[in-house]
Parts: structure tokens; sequence; C-alpha cells
């Protein structure tokens, strides 16, 4: 049975990993109550990934803190990931489902209704909705949906969800009040002086956002 925590999703960005590296910054954001781990890194090629992936499956080894690889199929079953997250313009997620087989998660991105209605619960196992503001840290990204275009994907959604795009602490509440069962977050942790105290500060305001 796959088991996975949406509450607080962490994206790696390599840009924004310079202070403590995408390793390290994974390690101490875990330590601070992130839920799940994903790599992407567009520049690194499958070899680059499957370098980094090793790294950080081993510094997350024992935490029961899933790691999911962003786009590359094939690195992601070379370093044993948890999970593959895909996007709509990338591999179709059924093709992805065949290649990795029944037991690693599978993630996809959604944008608009259809996109979101035509996810098969089976084949995709997580939607990332979104983005939900604008942020810097993927410039091609789409038309940002806002939390009331959150709400109504999240109300509608046949898995679980979790929000995305240019979400900040300030915002923590505002965004889980659409629904969904988390968020993800990237330059809110990395590139932060201090990502446990980063990480620790978002899970506070997820479970007090919860206990209300």
């Amino acid at each position: 049975m796959k088991r996975f925590d949406l509450s607080l999703y962490l994206v790696l960005d390599p840009g924004l990993c310079r202070v403590h590296d995408m390793v390290e910054t994974a390690r101490l954001a875990v330590l601070g109550g992130a839920t799940m781990v994903q790599l992407r890194d567009k520049q690194a090629g499958t070899a680059g990934l499957i370098a980094t992936g090793r790294a950080l499956m081993s510094a997350m080894a024992g935490s029961n803190v899933p790691v999911v690889v962003n786009d590359d199929v094939e690195a992601a079953c070379a370093i044993g990931a948890h999970g593959i997250h895909v996007g709509q313009d990338d591999l179709p997620a059924r093709l992805v489902r065949q290649r990795v087989g029944p037991d690693m998660i599978v993630g996809l991105s959604a944008e608009c209704e259809s996109a979101v209605r035509d996810a098969e619960a089976g084949i995709v196992d997580y939607l990332g909705l979104g983005p939900v503001f604008a942020t810097p840290t993927k410039a091609d990204h789409k038309t940002p949906i806002g939390t009331d275009g959150l709400t109504r994907l999240a109300r509608i959604s046949p898995v679980p969800s979790v929000a995305i795009g240019g979400i900040k602490l300030d915002q923590v509440a505002l965004v889980l009040r659409s629904g969904v069962d988390g968020l993800s977050v990237v330059s809110a942790i990395c590139g932060q002086s201090d990502p446990k105290a980063a990480a620790e500060l978002l899970s506070s305001a997820i479970r007090a956002h919860r206990s209300v």
C-alpha cells in the first residue's frame, strides 16, 4: 500500500539551494517537518539526476519521507525513488504508470478543470493543482489560478491534491481553506538560511489551521 503525506511537499531547486545544497536542504527540511521531497533539476540531465538522487535517497533513508523525481522516469527508476511527478506536457500519466509499475507514486500537475477531470484514479495517485500564485522559480508556468480556482479544482479532484505555485508562509491558511490535502513550496524553504526553521514554521502553520 502506498503511503504518503502531502501536507508539506518540498520541491528542490538547484538555483536556490546555494547556501545548503539540495540534499542538505532536504535533510534539514525533513527534520523541520517536510512530508514529501521532490527532486527537480531541469538542467542536470538523467545522469545528473541519478547522482543527486542517490545521495538524496541515502539522506532520506529511515525518515519515511517519500522522494519523488520530477519528469525523468529513467532517473526515478534508477535511484529507486518512491515516486515520479509529471506535467501535462511531459510523458502521459498512463504511459508513466506502465513504465514504473503499480507500486510507485505517480503525481500529475493540473491547472484546469478538464485536466483534473481527465486524471484517472489508479493511474495517478495525487494531483498538483496550480500554479496558485505567480512564481519566479518556474519561468514557463501557466496563468495563476488563484485561490478561487484552486477551490474549484480541489472540489472535483478524484485523488488527493497539493497546491503548487508561489506559496509563502502567510498564505498557508488561505491555501488550505481551498480543500487541498497539502501545499508545495520551493523558495519558502530552498535558499533560506535555515531550511529546518523555515519548514518548522510552515509545518506549525499547517497544524494550526487543521486544529481550528
